[in-house]
């Protein structure tokens, strides 16, 4: 059974850098197609960043040019580094999994197109 577990959030101050970690346990990161949500508290989950292959990925509006996403199928993990951090990125964030089964990933932003999830990791940006 697959097993995501976020790690790295904290507290931040606006202008700042975090880079928050997700590992993957029960099958090999390279069978699956990955990304990244976030929650506030009173929003809907919404999609931050997904890959579609190593050096290509998908990204929301409100964080493009400022986050990015990357994989070590080595280690088992994603990662999402978030560059000049804003009041508004303020979130619970949360990894996803889906079967990479038709060998390729189509950067899919929307939850429904994720089965797996982490419990997720919280950051904070303070004004």
């Amino acid at each position: 059974q697959l097993r995501l577990v976020e790690s790295g959030g904290t507290s931040v101050e606006s202008g700042g850098s975090l880079e928050i970690s997700c590992e993957v346990f029960g099958a090999p990161l390279g069978r699956f197609c990955m990304g990244w949500f976030r929650q506030a508290p009173g929003k809907e989950r919404e999609g931050v960043a997904a890959l579609i292959r190593e050096n290509r990925a998908r990204f929301s509006e409100s964080v493009e040019g400022r986050f990015t996403i990357s994989q070590s199928n080595a280690k088992g993990s994603l990662y999402l580094r978030m560059n000049d951090l804003k009041p508004e990125d303020t979130a619970m964030y949360f990894c996803a999994a889906a079967e990479n089964i038709r060998g390729s990933c189509s950067g899919s932003l929307r939850q429904y197109d994720y089965y797996d999830w982490g419990q997720g990791t919280q950051v904070t940006v303070s004004s």
